[in-house]
């Protein structure tokens, strides 16, 4: 049965849940909260860590907002005119090591007073330097999150992700994708309840998942050229989010909170004109598996 006050609920507690289990597997940043409130209804709970002993820069943001569906809003998606709710968690973790990747994560749920409503979300990773052993370690963790859902998911939202976090003038994915769904709702199929227990559970994955990458690669070394290259790879992210993203969009168009919505910005990033890696090098060996339809379960 569909109650929007208790998806909201179980969405604060994740984020209570992952912010402390970060900080657990970080040992040194603590998550710095901000309350705020939407004019046009609702709010939430930003919380941002840096300087950590992993994580250079984080957020994990909570929000339940409410009101008439904005224009913008209506016109982008095909909506009637009406009354919308829509709650969620979002997750973007900038490390300060180049060998520990980027993660994004987000749940979320949508509906209006007119009955329709539907569930969104996934998670992605965004390597700087691609470990193809840490990759099959994050599709699988991924495919057996999907399994337990529906025997279609991993490969329908694994194809989703690799054709949305793709930057277009690039022509490059901007990680090694994982999983995007979006407009999930009852159907032939699955029933609502199923459908919210497949959202909660990709949700659930994502400390374990993650603190793994943060353990196994955090106390590698680097050197300057790292260091130069993870900051070209943090501004294709920027580029990615800015131009294609649609959950930021989405954001600034409901009139939400610009600190929050662009807590996803790393704290440093670079762009250098026609840079192009060294034949052979570890650069160059991550940007030729920048491309879709890698099938990491079976490498």
């Amino acid at each position: 049965m569909r109650n929007k006050e208790q998806i909201a609920e179980r969405f604060k507690s994740l984020q209570d849940r992952i912010c402390s289990g970060i900080e657990r597997a970080d040992g040194q940043g603590l998550f710095q909260e901000d309350k705020w409130e939407r004019p046009g209804g609702g709010g939430g709970r930003s919380r941002v860590l840096t300087h950590g002993q992993i994580i250079e820069k984080g957020g994990v943001n909570f929000s339940s907002v409410e009101g008439i569906t904005p224009i913008a809003i209506q016109k982008g998606l095909s909506l009637p005119e009406g009354q919308f709710f829509a709650t969620g968690v979002s997750i973007v973790l900038h490390p300060a090591n180049p060998h520990v990747p980027i993660i994004h994560m987000n749940v979320r749920y949508f509906e209006l007073d007119n009955g329709m409503y539907w569930f969104g979300g996934g998670i992605d990773l965004t390597p700087h330097y691609i470990d193809q052993e840490d990759a099959i370690f994050f599709h699988c963790a991924l495919k057996q999150v999907c399994d337990q859902a529906h025997p279609s998911y991993y490969d329908r939202f694994k194809k989703w992700a690799d054709d949305y976090f793709f930057l277009k003038h690039r022509n490059e994915t901007r990680g090694i994708g994982g999983i995007f769904f979006d407009r999930l709702s009852e159907n032939e199929e699955m029933t609502f309840d199923q459908i919210w227990n497949f959202v909660q559970s990709v949700g659930d994955s994502f400390t374990d998942i993650y603190t793994q990458l943060m353990k196994k690669n955090h106390s590698k070394p680097y050197d300057n050229a790292a260091t130069l290259w993870q900051s070209l790879r943090r501004g294709r992210y920027v580029e990615f989010n800015l131009v294609w993203d649609k959950g930021t969009k989405f954001g600034l168009d409901t009139d939400g909170r610009t600190e929050s919505i662009l807590m996803s910005m790393p704290p440093i990033a670079n762009w250098q004109y026609n840079y192009q890696p060294e034949a052979g090098s570890a650069e160059h060996q991550t940007q030729t598996l920048l491309k879709k339809g890698i099938d990491w379960v079976k490498q």
